[in-house]
């Protein structure tokens, strides 16, 4: 294991401990986590008799660490798709792979281009060398690729928008956008093409030395989160009926949130009723000023969760990793302790440190390792990735039809 890896799973042990012995089980009992495996266990002590101490062990989201794992080939070719698209001649020459992406990467390119004859066509010999393009099926389907980036341009100006008017000077430092346009789906480009484009929203501005997106215009019909979005379709804003909380933790209300608990949580009676004065607790929209609030005041922690919440709506596969989330800080005044914050409210978000980065889920997001609702680049993206013949690629024309995100 990696020196920078491994001091990142110790930080993250260590802060776990902390909440878990603070806030989660009560001060009478003893906690310990397991790094590597993620699996928090809580041990209570007999006062007396001797006996063994009794565990409940509460493991990782499986299917959502599936996710990660699923999107390691696709995301190979696609990167191998577009390398070839950016091609003068549509062709990548095999010997300059290495050119394009470091000696290690080669070797995986190399072996998407053998194992999926039928996207990549290999071409060359004698006194040509040998060269990779994508084959006329997948090159048909490549060309489709357009449409579906006109497509999102709308999303991709509102979704901007609504991620300035969350901050608290409706202004981001451009490098910082930067950092997130893959998660959110901005194109390569979007600083020369997509922002010039709308300047009735946006200009780039100097403040401190650095160049920041500005918002130019308020837009209150935008200031509605995807929760309240989501409850208003599904009627239960205008639903007045009294409702009791679930034992899963769920409730129907117009200040509640979807909660799905990791798998082995078994919240007790004083826990739901705690749970549920939370989710009636009433709370300021993300959209309002975050220099108004007192961080000490639950009803402004609870903000925090929402803006959270609405942030990871944001983006295109409902996740972002803890890195492109820590860099927002002091934009949105998030809490020092962001990852006890992340972990307090597990049943609304997951994190995982599986792959090379550790990333933030939303969980209401995903139906077991699939995302509910693609984006019309994501369901392009599928549509070209399926025919690797991958089982795992959900391209049903039905699903496609209900979950395209308008």
């Amino acid at each position: 294991m990696s020196k920078p890896l491994q001091c990142r799973r110790c930080l993250i042990s260590s802060c776990l401990n902390q909440f878990l012995e603070k806030g989660m089980f009560g001060e009478s009992e003893n906690l310990v986590l397991f790094p590597v495996q993620w699996t928090f266990v809580q041990v209570r002590h007999k006062s007396g008799g001797g006996f063994r101490p009794k565990k409940k062990i509460y493991h990782r989201v499986h299917e959502l660490d599936k996710a990660i794992d699923l999107k390691k080939k696709p995301a190979l070719i696609l990167q191998l798709k577009s390398m070839i698209q950016s091609q003068k001649h549509g062709r990548v020459l095999l010997r300059d792979l290495e050119k394009h992406v470091g000696f290690v990467q080669k070797w995986n390119l190399m072996a998407a281009i053998e194992k999926y004859p039928s996207i990549f066509h290999v071409g060359g010999g004698n006194r040509e060398p040998p060269f990779a393009m994508l084959t006329e099926k997948a090159q048909k389907i490549a060309d489709e690729e357009g449409e579906a980036i006109e497509s999102m341009e709308p999303i991709l100006v509102n979704n901007l928008r609504k991620l300035l008017m969350m901050s608290v000077d409706c202004r981001v430092p451009l490098e910082k956008v930067e950092f997130i346009q893959s998660a959110m789906g901005l194109p390569h480009d979007f600083k020369s093409n997509l922002i010039p484009k709308y300047p009735d929203f946006f200009s780039l501005k100097v403040v401190n030395g650095k160049v920041h997106l500005v918002l130019e215009n308020w837009d209150s019909s935008l200031a509605i989160t995807a929760r309240e979005d989501k409850l208003a379709r599904e009627g239960v804003l205008e639903n007045r009926k009294k409702v009791r909380i679930t034992k899963d933790g769920n409730f129907l209300g117009p200040n509640a949130f979807r909660v799905s608990f990791p798998p082995g949580f078994r919240p007790n009676a004083s826990y739901l009723e705690e749970f549920e004065k939370w989710q009636k607790m009433e709370f300021p929209s993300p959209y309002l000023n975050a220099r108004r609030f007192d961080v000490a005041d639950p009803k402004a922690r609870k903000r925090v969760v929402a803006l959270l919440h609405e942030l990871l709506s944001l983006t295109m596969e409902k996740r972002v990793t803890c890195a492109q989330l820590d860099a927002f800080h002091s934009e949105y005044l998030l809490p020092s302790r962001l990852i006890l914050c992340l972990i307090k409210h597990q049943g609304i978000f997951y994190i995982t440190n599986k792959g090379a980065r550790g990333t933030v889920f939303l969980k209401e997001g995903y139906d077991g390792s699939n995302l509910i609702e693609k984006c019309p680049l994501l369901l392009f993206q599928e549509r070209f990735v399926a025919l690797c013949g991958r089982r795992e690629v959900n391209v049903c024309n039905e699903m496609q039809s209900s979950n395209v995100i308008s």
